[in-house]
């Protein structure tokens, strides 16, 4: 590598946040309590307001977040889901405002214990940047990319930065540096430049594509119920599944996804007809006289992907990885967001407990979000390992025992409201997933439904009528 052109002053209190999505604003909100000064870089050029940028492509597709992740942005972020509402998303009651088909059947709109808020991803973002950025002490660098960290295996001191558009290599010395670039992390190769051992990785992908495409919502359907269809990983065929979202601006956002054998594609004359082709015509129904906005777009990147750097023996002091970095989910599950979010809390309270500039406080925090991302993961692979063709470790026996219990409990949280009370404040990350094998959960479970399926959508008779609108 060329030897840097330009190098920077140090400065012992500033920390770098690599990654401008969500992820890296909350860090970067919790850093700017402590350092001096917090720079984050990114790859765009960040947009002004909720515009799409190409380092977010999955971004076009749905995504919700749960009221687990919420309320932890909150207590980073007073005021932020204020903002988000008033711009535009909305508070989804769960699961009062959802009609959800799940691998066993309906799901009975019972009174509200959790919630999502809903909006485009482009939203979320952008009202969380435009809040952080406004903050004294953040700056942010665009077009620059991390080629390297810089240290030893024992220490990182700063990092390697060059300009994408000049190719200018600057040397920036951090106390810290958080990666939070998502998906495409290049930490195991930088931990390798730095004479580490390899990074354990597991991968479990079933072959997931995604197909999303944006309609107008008839008149008075922007406060429709968000509509999901779950496929059954144990049936033996592959899958497909539907989420409709109503979305700021008066608009369905609506993402189709089909693993191996079953992919959506991009043409738009296909996107209603997979629709049909899931268990319960509803959204192709919906969607059959919307007028839709975009075309359709596809990802085929959503394998979940887990990198376990709580297991190394040597941890460099002064970095950290946060959020998809570390476990990055199939998005259908809903769980990243709000598995970053609490990874951000998670670096406040190290921080409170350990200093910023500490040898202690890395190689305290990547145990505890190992420990974060473990019970999600557990959740999202334990389903997705079982379509056909899905490539990945096969679970062992006790993980298939929980799943066992897990897909029991599933399908008697459509008969018994305690059941569905404890099985959404997991999903939500609101409870550990320890809440799932309390006694009195247990034994509701051992008991079964006790009521009989729904045979029909729950919806209501003005939420019917959409059905035969214009």
């Amino acid at each position: 590598m060329a030897p840097p052109i330009n190098s920077t002053v140090p400065t012992p209190r500033r920390a770098v946040v690599l990654g401008a999505s969500l992820t890296g604003m909350l860090a970067a909100t919790v850093l700017a309590d402590h350092a001096d000064e917090v720079i984050v870089v990114d790859r765009d050029n960040l947009p002004n307001g909720p515009v799409r940028r190409p380092g977010l492509p999955q971004a076009r597709h749905v995504h919700m977040l749960w009221s687990g992740g919420a309320r932890a942005i909150e207590a980073l972020v007073p005021g932020l889901e204020e903002r988000w509402l008033a711009a535009g998303a909305r508070r989804v009651h769960m699961p009062a405002d959802l009609v959800a088909l799940t691998a066993h059947g309906w799901t009975r709109r019972s009174p509200h214990t959790q919630y999502q808020i809903a909006c485009t991803r482009d939203l979320l973002d952008a009202v969380a940047r435009e809040h952080t950025l406004d903050r004294p002490g953040i700056t942010v660098r665009t077009r620059t990319h991390a080629d390297g960290l810089i240290g030893d295996q024992h220490q990182v001191r700063g990092v390697r930065l060059r300009h994408l558009e000049t190719g200018a290599v600057t040397d920036l010395e951090a106390c810290l540096v958080v990666d939070a670039t998502g998906r495409g992390s290049r930490a195991p190769q930088w931990l390798s430049q730095l004479h580490l051992p390899p990074v354990r990785e597991e991968i479990v992908d079933p072959g997931l594509v995604y197909a999303t495409r944006v309609f107008r919502a008839p008149a008075g359907g922007e406060n429709f119920p968000v509509v999901t269809f779950q496929a059954d990983p144990s049936d033996g065929t592959p899958g497909r599944m539907a989420t409709l979202a109503p979305i700021e601006g008066a608009r369905w956002l609506v993402t189709l996804a089909g693993t191996r054998g079953a992919e959506p594609t991009a043409r738009p004359e296909e996107f209603e007809p997979f629709a049909r082709q899931l268990r319960h015509p509803l959204v192709a129904d919906l969607i059959a006289n919307a007028e839709p906005l975009t075309d359709v777009h596809i990802t085929r990147a959503c394998s979940n992907r887990r990198r376990f750097y709580e297991q190394m023996r040597s941890w460099p002091s002064g970095f950290i990885v946060l959020g998809d970095a570390v476990a990055a989910y199939n998005p259908v599950y809903g769980q990243g967001m709000s598995v970053a979010a609490q990874g951000a809390t998670t670096l406040r309270h190290m921080i409170g407990k350990h200093g910023l500039q500490t040898t202690k406080l890395a190689r305290h925090v990547q145990p505890a979000i190992g420990r974060l991302v473990q019970g999600p993961w557990n959740v999202t692979t334990g389903q997705d390992s079982q379509y056909p063709g899905a490539v990945g470790k096969q679970r062992p026996v006790a993980a298939r025992l929980v799943h066992a219990y897990v897909v029991r409990l599933m399908r008697t949280a459509n008969g018994r409201k305690a059941v569905t009370r404890a099985l959404y404040d997991v999903m939500s990350l609101s409870a550990p997933s320890r809440r799932l094998f309390h006694p009195s959960v247990v034994l509701q479970v051992l008991l079964g439904p006790g009521q009989p399926p729904l045979t029909e959508p729950p919806l209501s008779p003005t939420e019917r009528a959409y059905f035969s609108r214009p």
